[in-house]
């Protein structure tokens, strides 16, 4: 087997939710933290159909791509704003999390993740990460993983006062750090 199998259900998917939620929340427009595509020729691999749609999202409600480490020059052919980083109403807005202390960031790259102790076992669940200062969201696809904000990486990113807000089948649940466990 040459190059890594991808989930072909996982663009379509995506974009499918994405363009619901940004018509929910009457997005005017759509900020994507980075890691949109897997590679520098994911791009030129998607469907006429998912290029369609993105097109239709950027008309619609606007795109700005923020670019990250798989996707480092942006989209060349996808309509859109490509930007490093972006500074909104007092947020920074970029893929990566920088190490101390960062006010106002929301970042993606580490994909968070928690392990909550339950009285039958545990389960674990994409999550936001917070300690008041800083925000690092999931991943909105299926294929990204997720890393345990228990791991060592989130370390220096987080004060001692970090809660994850889990994603439940309906809400987002708070969690404080002492129900979460390693994987």
């Amino acid at each position: 087997m040459r190059g890594q199998m991808l989930p072909p259900y996982d663009t379509r998917d995506a974009l499918g939710r994405l363009t619901r939620e940004a018509a929910i929340c009457e997005a005017r427009t759509v900020i994507l933290l980075g890691d949109s595509f897997h590679d520098r020729t994911s791009e030129a691999r998607l469907s006429d159909t998912d290029a369609a749609s993105l097109t239709a999202l950027a008309r619609n409600h606007g795109l700005v791509w923020v670019v990250g480490n798989h996707d480092a020059d942006g989209p060349r052919y996808l309509p859109g704003e490509v930007v490093d980083d972006l500074e909104l109403a007092g947020l920074i807005l970029r893929h990566e999390p920088q190490a101390g202390a960062q006010r106002g960031e929301v970042a993606g790259h580490l994909h968070p993740c928690a392990r909550v102790r339950a009285s039958r076992g545990s389960v674990r669940r994409r999550c936001f990460v917070t300690d008041g200062e800083r925000i690092v969201v999931p991943a909105f696809g299926a294929y990204a993983g997720g890393l345990n904000v228990l791991d060592a990486a989130f370390a220096p990113l987080l004060g001692s006062e970090a809660i994850c807000g889990v994603l439940g089948s309906e809400r987002v649940h708070a969690v404080g750090w002492r129900s979460l466990t390693p994987d």
